[in-house]
């Protein structure tokens, strides 16, 4: 289905121990018609872990990529400097919220021509207890304010999603904390990428959310998106001046 597509896939983690290993092995367990492997190569960008996420990691057959600084862009682009020179990459989180299986229904998008693709958990099945009230309401917020500034449909910021390579070089990705998926998302809209979004399921994470989980981590995180999407809007604005 796949083959003339070589697939990384990046996984940020911190401390995921008990949910890392089922979401490598899942990933590197998908076959294409042909029984080859549809990822060719997948790796854990371990963003300071205490426990043995690494080590669960390297067991499920994954590289470790280690990025001490906090943040979950340093952990993503910690990744990313690990790879060779995949055609596509996939991003998702190692907290087991998402089907490996899926990862297919993104690869068919980019396969069709779309350069970035985002699983939509709006659009998907959502488990009880997969999203906290306050980050699903804050999602819609961020969500609304990008329809309202650059007219663009987008229902979700959400982790899981499919971007060929060389969009992802144009997109020069510099977040290293929580704005990283809405920078990557805004970028490609003034940048001109084909993006569409597809619906994936979401159930309840393993373990307790860094984001989510805590008051201070939900104000950061909304801090940092919501600053990212005005830096960008005012840095276009000011090129179009």
């Amino acid at each position: 289905m796949y083959r003339k597509l070589t697939v990384a896939v990046v996984i940020p983690a911190l401390n995921e121990e008990q949910s890392i290993g089922l979401v490598v092995s899942g990933l590197l367990a998908l076959r294409n018609e042909d029984q080859s492997a549809v990822v060719d190569e997948l790796v854990v960008g371990d963003n300071g872990s205490t426990d043995n996420t690494a080590l669960r990691a390297r067991e499920a057959g994954a590289q470790v990529a280690h990025e001490p600084k906090p943040g979950y862009g340093n952990a993503c682009l910690a990744a990313l400097g690990a790879l060779r020179s995949p055609d596509v990459v996939i991003f998702i989180d190692g907290d087991h919220a998402f089907d490996p299986d899926q990862a297919t229904t993104l690869l068919d998008c980019i396969a069709n021509g779309a350069d970035l693709v985002i699983g939509s958990r709006a659009l998907g099945r959502l488990a009880r207890g997969a999203l906290a009230p306050g980050q699903a309401l804050g999602n819609r917020i961020v969500c609304a304010v990008i329809r309202r500034l650059w007219g663009q449909q987008v229902t979700d910021l959400g982790p899981y999603r499919a971007v060929r390579s060389g969009a992802l070089a144009r997109l020069d990705m510099q977040d290293t904390r929580f704005g990283w998926t809405v920078e990557m998302q805004v970028k490609a809209i003034q940048s001109g990428l084909t993006t569409v979004e597809v619906p994936v399921d979401t159930r309840a994470r393993i373990g307790k959310s860094k984001v989510s989980g805590t008051l201070r981590g939900a104000i950061l995180a909304s801090s940092g998106i919501l600053r990212m999407i005005f830096k960008l809007r005012w840095r276009q604005f000011r090129q179009h001046r």
